[in-house]
This record gives C-alpha cells, sequence and structure tokens, in this order.
C-alpha cells in the first residue's frame, strides 16, 4: 500500500483561513487559523474520518508551518493540540512558535 501522504495536495483557502489538503481531489482535512499582523494563530485541525491515521494531518502541518517559516515575517501560536504536539515532535519548527 503507497504511502497516503505522498498523495496529499495541501493548499491554501485565503477565502476561508485555512490550509486544505486534498486527496484526488477530495477534501481530506484542513487547519484553520486567525491572522494578525505579527503571527498565525492555528486554531484548529480536522481530518475526515475517512483519511484519519493516514498522514493527512502531518501534512497539513508540515506544508503549514513551511509556508509561514518560507513568508518569514510572522510568527506562529498554535492554539490547536493537534498543531501544537505536531511542532512539540519537530523541534526544527520550535523556533517559529511566538515566545519560543
Amino acid at each position: 500500500m503507497s504511502d497516503v501522504s505522498e498523495q496529499v495536495v495541501v493548499t491554501r483557502n485565503e477565502d476561508e483561513n485555512r490550509w486544505e489538503a486534498r486527496i484526488g481531489g477530495e477534501l481530506a482535512g484542513f487547519a484553520a487559523y486567525q491572522l494578525t499582523d505579527e503571527l498565525v494563530v492555528f486554531t484548529h485541525t480536522e481530518v475526515d474520518p475517512a483519511f484519519e491515521g493516514k498522514g493527512v494531518g502531518g501534512a497539513l502541518a508540515r506544508h503549514a508551518l513551511d509556508e509561514v517559516a518560507d513568508e518569514g515575517n510572522r510568527k506562529v501560536m498554535p492554539l490547536c493540540p493537534f498543531i501544537k504536539a505536531w511542532i512539540q515532535r519537530h523541534p526544527n519548527y520550535v523556533p517559529l512558535v511566538y515566545g519560543a
């Protein structure tokens, strides 16, 4: 069985204030955020039950955090427990966290 996370396409939907993960065009999950001048506040991450445990959440977290890092003008505040735990398991992302 192939790794589903390799098939996940993550894009930013600025109209909905979220990053969205799609597999085969189907919405598999999203990471919601709010913006301030200095922060990306991650408020909620949700993965469709049909895609749970297949790397969708991790793909969302990695893509969203990489995009914030690439933009370079904001820190992140992970209020969402999933994003917070994901960062803790991937310490190279800790410098992105506000107050870290």
